[in-house]
């Protein structure tokens, strides 16, 4: 049965005609004239600092629990830094007004108990998101490009590197430019009809030193001898 003509409104959408209401209009991004929906407005975010690196044990036991963690729903971003004993984690909390999986800081650190990583609530510090500015705007549109120094350079380096770089790739450019225009001038003098075809106009071909003092293009060919 070809289903491409059957328009169905999603379970979200069901939900809220359920409602009666929109719970969930301020998540809502205007770009381009077009509105769209936002799953989150506002998420938290947890920084673990002291993380025992006994328990940690290594960097790809490491990085086994930061895919753990990322495999949970309500975990939107984890960081897990071996070296510094940080962890950092962005995640949905218990109560927050989506219709999305959540956690609660206690189900985090009951996680990494599971992990045999044992947090200390007191290196714990949290801050509310504004997922739409710190997370959706940043990630769909950039207010830059991130600009990274070249291979074998600090970004100090670059920056004074950079001004006269510049110059140059222009200077090297502008040759270029000039260089094909020529061959596109002499192939225009060898091929008239073409640039007649194509309404195209000719320059003056520029004289060469020869021509300038012979008052012919090029050298005529043949033999010379000497005192003929």
């Amino acid at each position: 049965m070809d289903r491409r003509d059957i328009k169905e409104e999603s379970g979200f959408a069901k939900d809220l005609k359920n409602t009666g209401k929109d719970e969930y209009i301020d998540y809502t991004v205007t770009e381009n004239g077009k509105s769209y929906r936002i799953p989150y407005k506002m998420v938290r975010e947890m920084v673990i600092t002291g993380v025992d690196k006994q328990e940690l044990k290594d960097i790809p036991h490491s990085a086994r629990i930061q895919y753990r963690l990322l495999l949970l729903d309500s975990v939107l971003k984890a960081k897990i830094e071996f070296i510094r004993g940080k962890v950092t984690i962005t995640y949905n909390p218990t109560g927050a007004a989506n219709s999305k999986d959540k956690i609660s800081k206690d189900e985090i650190i009951k996680f990494f108990a599971e992990q045999g990583v044992h947090i200390d609530p007191k290196g714990i510090a949290e801050r509310e998101v504004d997922y739409i500015s710190e997370i959706y705007k940043p990630q769909f549109d950039p207010a830059q490009i991130r600009e990274h120094a070249p291979y074998g350079y600090t970004r100090e380096e670059w920056k004074k590197m950079k001004p006269e770089y510049m110059q140059k790739t222009l200077e090297g450019e502008r040759k270029k430019q000039e260089k094909f225009h020529e061959w596109q001038q002499s192939y225009i003098v060898r091929y008239p009809e073409i640039a007649k075809e194509y309404g195209i106009e000719a320059a003056p071909a520029k004289k060469g030193i020869f021509a300038k003092f012979t008052g012919k293009d090029k050298k005529e060919k043949g033999f010379w001898f000497h005192g003929v």
